[in-house]
């Protein structure tokens, strides 16, 4: 990765997202970040089981910030290598702030924002939900439709776009 290389890692869940992100950053020297969005693991085992095993791949190097707030994080924090896992989480973070009602628009904007002046490298995984039904819910299918809003918006100020099928990464946009 160059200095000031924006990836965004789209994908289905277990596709191998995560983990190719991962290695996206593991051969830069120096200290990493790693901005874990989603729910805290203290009530449900099996999303604790899911937190331990990102955990147990990253190694000493990797500084974990737990926070929602990630244009924040970008905008506040030293210029390191990092990565966002994962802006469905963060999405739904900005939903839960609202009641799951009103406009998310200028969160995402804001976030955008933060991800093009972001000054060091920076990897963002996203699910990727134009590849599945359209929602039953009203509540699924505001989630859906603005997260499929988040990923073209990201994906027009990263320099590379991947998916992730089964593991398999393909090339959407970039070098």
């Amino acid at each position: 990765m160059s200095s000031t290389d924006r990836v965004l890692v789209l994908g289905g869940i277990r596709s191998g997202k995560s983990r190719l992100a991962e290695t996206l950053l593991g051969d830069l020297s120096g200290d990493l970040r790693y901005v874990a969005t989603g729910a805290p693991a203290d009530r449900d085992p099996e999303w604790a089981a899911r937190v331990d095993a990102h955990r147990g791949r990253r190694g000493e190097r990797w500084q974990t910030v737990e926070s929602a707030d990630v244009a924040g994080v970008l905008s506040g924090a030293d210029p390191v290598p990092t990565l966002v896992d994962d802006v469905g989480g963060w999405l739904t973070a900005a939903y839960d702030g609202r009641g799951w009602a009103g406009d998310v628009s200028p969160d995402i904007e804001s976030l955008v924002a933060a991800v093009d002046r972001y000054p060091a490298p920076l990897v963002l995984v996203s699910p990727e939900v134009g590849l599945t039904l359209v929602p039953a819910t009203a509540s699924g299918r505001l989630f859906a439709d603005a997260l499929g809003t988040a990923n073209q918006r990201l994906a027009a100020v990263c320099e590379r776009v991947l998916l992730v099928v089964a593991g398999v990464p393909v090339r959407i946009k970039g070098a």
